[in-house]
């Protein structure tokens, strides 16, 4: 990459170390980034309840991607685009994930809406979205305006099984694939993180070419590849990494920071020699 003018960064498992909290040194590596003029901004499988205190934290004033980049939202918490799932593919996404070992969660005009409670995966939940479940068994009344539905269990194995049959049965009408070992994600065919990547170079006005990402799950593949460079955390699946430009820490070693200071810092001081 020759000419970097954004940084776009998913946030659990990158951006945010385990227990969900952004470190002091990722938070200055990102205003040393701003400083040397390139805007950083986020994407993330959560919705924008979720994002918009980090972007408060992290002094952001532009543009962010929530739910994969599916609904592009202000900082303020203005909505400036969304994708939603079809009604027709909720309801039959409903029914093909409703299993005794499996929680379903529905996040819906601004609201998380959960099949039952689940006492582990709730508390996760609450920290990453920054909002209270509705408990509802009756998902199928909120079918028609769906941002993502999330089939969650502990059971790994039966959940890529699960991604296997839904991904067969919806085929291009909305995107499917795990955001944690443990969710299965659901949502519109362009709420996906490459589509998403996208939708943020045109929002900031650059070339995806210009554009830098760093993420560290499956579903942050597809931004690699739109991209004009991918950076990997260290502790991703081999996959992921393989499927980088580069690799850095792990979130729980600042990785992001590291990127910042060692990769992309070095590239912008290059712009106007």
């Amino acid at each position: 990459m020759k000419d970097l003018r954004l940084f776009i960064s998913d946030i659990d498992g990158t951006l945010t170390r385990s227990d969900k909290t952004i470190s002091p040194a990722v938070i200055e590596a990102v205003h040393r980034l701003d400083a040397a003029g390139v805007p950083f901004t986020l994407i993330s499988a959560r919705p924008p309840s979720g994002i918009l205190w980090i972007a408060e934290t992290l002094g952001l004033t532009r543009p962010i991607g929530a739910f994969n980049g599916g609904t592009i939202v202000q900082p303020d918490g203005t909505v400036l685009s969304s994708e939603l799932v079809p009604g027709d593919v909720a309801r039959q996404v409903l029914a093909l994930i409703d299993r005794p070992n499996v929680t379903i969660w529905l996040f819906s005009q601004g609201r998380w809406i959960a099949q039952r409670p689940d006492a582990h995966y709730d508390d996760r939940e609450r920290k990453s979205a920054n909002q209270e479940p509705i408990y509802d068994a009756n998902l199928d009344s909120y079918a028609d305006s769906v941002d993502k539905i999330v089939a969650v269990s502990d059971d790994h194995d039966m959940l890529a099984d699960l991604e296997a049959i839904v991904d067969r049965a919806v085929g291009t009408r909305a995107t499917v694939g795990r955001s944690q070992l443990y969710y299965l994600d659901i949502t519109a065919t362009r709420a996906n993180k490459g589509d998403g990547v996208l939708a943020l170079a045109h929002a900031f006005g650059v070339d995806p070419g210009q554009v830098a990402v760093i993420g560290d799950q499956r579903n942050d593949m597809p931004m690699f590849r739109k991209a004009g460079l991918s950076i990997a955390m260290g502790q991703g699946p081999v996959e992921v990494r393989e499927a980088a430009d580069h690799v850095t820490a792990s979130n729980d070693e600042d990785g992001v920071a590291q990127a910042i200071d060692s990769i992309l810092l070095p590239i912008a001081a290059l712009r106007g020699k």
